[in-house]
């Protein structure tokens, strides 16, 4: 049972990569009365964030938003455009690649998986030079899509999707080019008309700041094309009866009317700053989380600095060591909630999520806990990561921010 009284005094920090902490512009936003969603008002709302989402996949095509968490758009994804025993192939990236494989076989469909060898399993992103190499052998295109991961929350590495699609066309080959870029979307660059991508899954609960409860589909016309000849079974996440209502600004089914409040609210937030600037401010947070990392000399999940990901770290413990157990002791003791390792990483790593609705001050406060978390747990560290965050972000302001505070001072 949850008990509000769990956390007595001060704010919680959740710094898990998703869901992330939502702003209080919008809970006040999901806490107005509910409107009829057949009415006029709503029909205004529906086409005005319709409208507004499109601009943040970079896309002037249609994207579909469902009453769902992310792994139902994955499920729409494949059941929109696949036939039951088409193969796709699929590139291991960690726990939410296997995942979305886990669930093409249950579809009825024939996921071929790319791995890496046992040392950079699940350490590197996607290397599209393999996923060409591939497409080519396929002479009779039996592959019908290429489904990879674009940030991979399990492990902090944020993949080349324009690689990917490079791959594609120079493989001359007709697969769609399938992302889930559930945790990088309004947190990293990413752009799926100009990278050529088919059909785009994404959630609320990342970078939108939202909770958990609405999830996306960014379609191109190719995508749309191949789903009139699709035949695996769909009702609920069918494209065309959700396209046809959604022209008016409606959805055939009742929509999460609140979570759309929501939605619009999180949506003129991020336009306003600037898609540009927000992807600056989690770079920088995320630059200064490395460095503390760094500092205290422990490793890095992601083993390629220039896929590190903007939204999170991956922390990897000495192997004496039970990250498991120092999550624990990181709650137990500051009201700090860290993000777990998972599947083949669990217990080895913990995970920091540098997203949202966050500050400076937030990460401060965030590798303070860890870094005493770590102590209290026996491990050695080479040196205070806190202290080089700070500095990281002193001598490094984020934009529009004086560089020198006494700057404008009388003197």
């Amino acid at each position: 049972m949850l008990t509000l009284d769990r956390h007595p005094s001060g704010r919680h920090f959740l710094q898990i990569p998703g869901p992330s902490p939502v702003p209080d512009r919008i809970l006040r936003a999901m806490s107005l009365p509910t409107i009829d969603h057949r009415g006029p008002e709503f029909g205004e709302i529906g086409l005005e964030l319709l409208g507004k989402i499109q601009r943040i996949f970079k896309t002037e095509h249609p994207v579909i938003i469902y009453p769902a968490s992310g792994t139902g758009a994955w499920e729409a994804a494949l059941a929109n455009t696949m036939s039951p025993g088409d193969a796709v192939l699929m590139f291991e990236t960690g726990h939410f690649a296997s995942l979305w494989r886990q669930m093409a076989r249950r579809l009825g469909l024939e996921p071929e998986f790319i791995e890496l060898d046992e040392a950079q399993r699940w350490r590197y992103g996607v290397q599209a030079d393999r996923i060409e190499a591939r497409l080519r052998e396929d002479r009779e295109h039996r592959l019908k899509a290429v489904c990879v991961v674009h940030n991979e929350t399990s492990t902090g590495v944020t993949s080349d999707i324009a690689a990917v699609r490079r791959a594609i066309d120079a493989a001359g080959h007709p697969a769609l080019l399938m992302v889930d870029t559930i945790s990088g979307l309004a947190s990293a660059d990413y752009r799926h008309d100009e990278w050529g991508v088919d059909v785009t899954v994404s959630g609320s609960q990342k970078g939108l700041m939202l909770p958990p409860g609405i999830s996306f589909n960014a379609l191109s016309p190719k995508a749309m094309e191949r789903s009139k000849r699709a035949t695996l079974p769909r009702s609920f996440w069918a494209w065309d009866e959700i396209l046809a209502a959604n022209a008016t600004g409606y959805w055939p089914y009742t929509p999460n009317t609140n979570l759309l409040y929501g939605l619009n609210e999180s949506l003129d937030m991020l336009l306003d700053e600037g898609l540009d600037n927000v992807f600056a401010r989690h770079e920088r947070w995320g630059e200064g989380v490395r460095r503390a990392v760094h500092a205290w000399g422990l490793a890095i999940q992601c083993q390629e600095p220039a896929l590190y990901s903007p939204v999170l770290t991956g922390v990897v413990m000495p192997e004496e060591i039970d990250a498991d157990q120092v999550r624990r002791t990181i709650y137990e003791r500051f009201d700090l909630s860290l993000g777990t390792g998972l599947g083949r990483a669990k217990g080895r790593m913990f995970r920091i999520g540098h997203l949202g609705d966050c500050n400076d001050l937030t990460l401060i406060a965030t590798l303070g806990g860890c870094e005493a978390g770590l102590k209290l747990c026996g491990v050695e560290l080479f040196g205070s990561g806190m202290q080089a965050a700070l500095e990281f972000f002193a001598d490094n302001p984020a934009p529009g921010t004086p560089a020198n505070p006494n700057a404008s001072r009388d003197r």
